[in-house]
């Protein structure tokens, strides 16, 4: 469906639009690791069972994972703008729970709050789209996109210095100043966008979504410490399948669903979302295992014996790496294409991996292996919002990049579940504590790899697109060419009313044969609209207006200008121009 400006235009972009957004994103990322240094320590600051503690992690985890698809519809529909500050001051809230409990149960609450902030990731990423021109807009997304890298690099020295010297509540004072902060910039600095959905939002699609996404990552972050055969997690993984089942029948069958299936189903979409996974895959396992090898006792024989802070800097190249690729993936993508340059990040993450195989006697070592990694998954991260923004609408940008982001968080989650499982497995006993050992390290290495290698199959399998995608209007006259390509390929006219004068604003709605909206528009002040069809056949044109009675009416289209006046006042009948 085409994009509907609301009443009041957009204020100018201004430069400082790319940093705040790529802030509050990395405001966002930063809420993931941010108790990474104190998670071996969580049991007794809780005073609770390890199990229990580890809902910590696992209920931002699970919040974020279905507030970003949510977040990215509400944005469409009501604004991106708003739903970013939304979303970040829901975050500041439970930074405040947990900074002022010590409580188990109000320190998951606090948690389930922080992790409602992963929506921004996608909301940034569409109000790029919708403002910046096209000379800045790749290189914007591609910065937005590894923010959630970067924010994780940068988080894990930061708050490991805040852990080993204050109070580990200072971590959630910290983390509510810069959420705070973020919500001031956005305020100041970024402009709401004019680009709103049509319909209304998929409240029963949300609830079934969420159950599902529930039913389906809760076994998995749990699996390690409930069985992976017990009852339980058969069971919700069983529970999950059904339900996910039932929702994607339900979604078919909406008339504007929560996640457009159909769109999902693209090839375009299908294959960037599933080397998604892959990617948030690979991602994590460098994240789990480098700190783990730099902190273990030299007296293990493996074991690198650095300090917590000093392990978070040497593994926070990570996160710059990422953030310094940037710009490269702009001048690479805008040669090549983002296939190419997802390709290519994915070689140089396997690259990494493979040399990690035999780079970890040495610390400066892990500091290679950081970078290396940084780069491949900086450019693939940066890859990903550019392949879907040039193959959804304008209008499903926020809902389409919040489904990509959901796609990387289940990476994540099965790469910290099966990882966790590996180490575990692995694992030497001694005076009562496990210790991972070389083994699991190379084995979770190795997993990474095909995780990667798996990803890359279905990075070739993408679609050469047939052009360079129409990814924003940079100019007036860019726009004008959008609005004639959409009438060379669908259904224009005038919308008139008694005695032939033009209707404005009317709103004009395309239903293709199966009663399904396929587009809508309003008329312009000289009563003309204009929308693109899908596919050639046959269709209804639906036109409403204050004042004038509504009118449905059938046209074919058939492949060539096809000119269409609707005559309101003659409710059933049109007028061929």
């Amino acid at each position: 469906m085409r994009p509907t400006p609301t009443d009041h235009p957009a204020r100018t972009a201004s430069g400082a639009v790319v940093p705040v957004l790529a802030f509050a994103g990395i405001v966002v990322a930063v809420m993931q690791t941010l108790l990474v240094p104190v998670i071996k320590d969580l049991p007794q600051l809780l005073d609770t069972a390890p199990s229990n503690a580890t809902w910590v992690l696992t209920s931002t985890l699970l919040s974020g994972a279905v507030a970003t698809p949510i977040m990215g519809r509400l944005g469409d529909l009501y604004g991106k703008r708003r739903m970013l500050i939304a979303s970040l001051s829901v975050m500041v809230i439970g930074a405040l729970v947990s900074a002022l409990t010590s409580d188990l149960l109000l320190m998951i609450v606090g948690r389930t709050l922080q992790g409602f902030a992963m929506g921004a990731i996608p909301l940034g990423i569409g109000l790029m789209r919708d403002m910046l021109p096209r000379e800045k807009l790749g290189s914007a997304m591609a910065l937005m996109s590894s923010s959630i890298g970067v924010g994780g690099g940068l988080a894990l020295p930061l708050a490991a210095l805040i852990a080993q010297h204050a109070d580990w509540h200072a971590l959630f004072y910290g983390a509510a100043g810069i959420g705070a902060l973020a919500i001031a910039l956005t305020l100041l600095v970024v402009p709401e966008s004019t680009m709103r959905a049509e319909g209304t939002f998929d409240l029963p699609g949300a609830l079934g979504l969420s159950t599902g996404l529930v039913l389906f990552l809760l076994p998995i972050t749990k699996g390690s410490d409930w069985g992976w055969t017990s009852g339980t997690t058969l069971g919700l993984f069983a529970a999950s399948a059904a339900v996910l089942v039932l929702w994607g029948v339900f979604e078919l069958r909406t008339a504007a669903p929560l996640v457009d299936l159909r769109t999902t189903a693209r090839p375009a979409v299908l294959f960037t979302n599933l080397a998604s996974i892959m990617v948030g895959v690979s991602f994590y396992v460098v994240s789990l295992v480098l700190p783990q090898l730099l902190q273990l006792p030299k007296a293990t024989g493996y074991g690198l014996g650095q300090s917590m802070v000093v392990a978070g800097l040497l593994v926070a190249p990570l996160g710059l790496t990422m953030m310094f690729t940037a710009p490269v993936y702009a001048r690479l993508s805008a040669k090549y294409g983002p296939k190419f340059t997802l390709i290519l990040g994915m070689l140089i993450i396997a690259i990494g991996y493979g040399a990690g195989l035999g780079l970890m006697s040495a610390a400066w070592q892990s500091l290679v292996i950081a970078v290396v990694l940084g780069a491949g998954i900086g450019l693939a991260y940066s890859s990903l919002p550019a392949l879907i923004v040039g193959a959804v609408p304008a209008s499903e940008t926020g809902a389409a990049n919040g489904l990509n982001t959901l796609m990387r968080s289940i990476g994540t989650s099965v790469s910290s579940a099966v990882v966790g499982m590996v180490l575990a497995n692995t694992a030497n006993t001694v005076n009562g504590v496990e210790i991972p050992t070389m083994h699991g390290f190379r084995v979770s290495f190795l997993i990474a790899t095909a995780a990667v290698g798996v990803g890359l199959l279905m990075a070739l399998f993408l679609p050469k697109p047939d052009r360079a995608p129409r990814l924003n209007a940079s100019s007036e006259e860019d726009a004008n060419l959008e609005r004639a390509e959409a009438v060379l390929r669908g259904f224009r006219g005038r919308v008139l009313g008694a005695d032939g004068a033009p209707v404005a604003r009317a709103k004009v709605t395309l239903i293709d044969r199966r009663g399904r909206q396929a587009g809508a528009t309003l008329s312009g002040e000289d009563g003309s609209y204009a929308l693109a069809v899908p596919a050639e056949g046959a269709y209804v044109l639906a036109a409403k207006a204050s004042g004038h009675g509504p009118l449905a009416s059938s046209a074919t289209h058939a492949g060539d200008d096809s000119a269409v006046d609707l005559d309101l006042s003659l409710p059933g009948e049109t007028v061929t121009a």
